[in-house]
């Protein structure tokens, strides 16, 4: 890969990968460094790389640094762990975004990771199988299983609207 296709892949897929690793792990400074890390370890290895697989490439990296991270922090405990206190909030009020949020945080992190990939990202089968290190079948078991804990979670639609 040369140095003209190194930022052409900064420009085309920078917003896309923090976009990802915001969604997942909810930090809008750690998805910064994950990004940070990734185009890092892109640069180490931009003779290795092909352009034509880049954006596979920097999912992959990404995904490997949010699963890291995630772990390395269950394992330390976050420092300032507070619990959040929802002032107002009542049964009837139904912002359809933040309630979907709030369904897919609670969803395993495997299942997080792959439907955020082929709904967000819009990634096929195969290509997040190769991102997660799964088999085509093994993701659409885990896509069939989040969708159905969304939907059984967030209910029939004209209840929540």
């Amino acid at each position: 890969m040369t140095t003209k296709e190194y930022n052409l892949s900064v420009d085309q897929f920078s917003d896309n990968v923090f976009r990802f690793a915001l969604k997942n792990i909810k930090d809008e400074e750690k998805a910064k460094d994950i990004v940070q890390d990734t185009y890092e370890k892109l640069w180490v290895r931009v003779d290795e790389v092909n352009f034509e697989k880049v954006r596979s490439w920097l999912f992959t990296t990404a995904y490997h640094a949010i699963v890291d991270l995630t772990r390395r922090e269950k394992k330390q405990g976050e420092y300032n762990e507070t619990k959040v206190r929802r002032m107002g909030h009542n049964d009837q009020y139904s912002d359809l975004k933040e309630i979907l949020q709030e369904a897919v945080s609670k969803l395993p992190e495997i299942q997080r990771h792959v439907i955020m990939l082929r709904d967000y990202e819009g990634y096929s089968y195969e290509e997040i199988g190769e991102i997660c290190n799964l088999n085509e079948s093994q993701v659409k078991v885990y896509i069939f299983r989040a969708r159905k804990f969304l939907k059984d979670y967030i209910g029939n639609i004209e209840a929540v609207v």
